[in-house]
């Protein structure tokens, strides 16, 4: 994806002011592994991701929980960092080598002070991030395990072929035991 469609999908910008914010958007190639953010520490950039895949997790002790996955034409943003300027929780991995823009925080700053419709295109992009983390909050809350795969598979279908199954169990808040169990009763 070319960065004027990222920049639309998260939405639609008069022509002059999607050029001028794909005019900071550096566009960088990472490879698979390659650890994009990292908890406590201060993010000075957001990420769009034009071809790739990337997982967002914290550690719970020993254990890394997997939030979500970013996959084309997603947002990899530590909201902590974007709105309060502090160190975020998350910890973002490349699950493959990708394709992304980077965008300057100061930079985005700096250009919604100068264009209302940068402005508000970076409130949607935050509106968007809330809503996806307030919809996986109600998912975890109060579907059961099997419901959570069956929107998996229907919403995202592709992301099975392309990340280990270990890593789908946590996002679902599940064992790989379970898992298992659930993917055979669903086929």
């Amino acid at each position: 994806m070319d960065i004027l469609t990222v920049i639309s999908a998260i939405a639609q910008l008069p022509s002059a002011s999607a050029h001028r914010l794909a005019e900071i958007a550096q566009p960088v190639t990472l490879r698979k592994g390659h650890l994009l953010f990292r908890a406590g520490k201060l993010e000075r950039n957001i990420y769009l991701i034009s071809q790739g895949l990337a997982r967002v997790y914290y550690h719970d002790g020993a254990n890394e929980v997997t939030l979500c996955f970013g996959m084309d034409g997603d947002s990899l943003i530590s909201l902590r960092s974007y709105i309060q300027r502090r160190p975020g929780y998350e910890n973002i991995e490349l699950l493959e080598t990708s394709e992304l823009y980077c965008l300057k925080i100061a930079e985005l700053h700096q250009l919604y002070t100068l264009d209302v419709h940068i402005a508000n295109w970076g409130r949607k992009l935050a509106e968007q991030e809330l809503i996806k983390t307030e919809e996986r909050l109600m998912s975890r809350q109060f579907k059961p395990a099997a419901e959570r795969y069956h929107e998996l598979v229907t919403n995202q279908p592709n992301l099975l072929q392309r990340v280990q199954l270990g890593y789908i169990a946590s996002y679902l808040g599940i064992s790989q035991v379970t898992l298992s169990r659930i993917r055979a009763e669903f086929r």
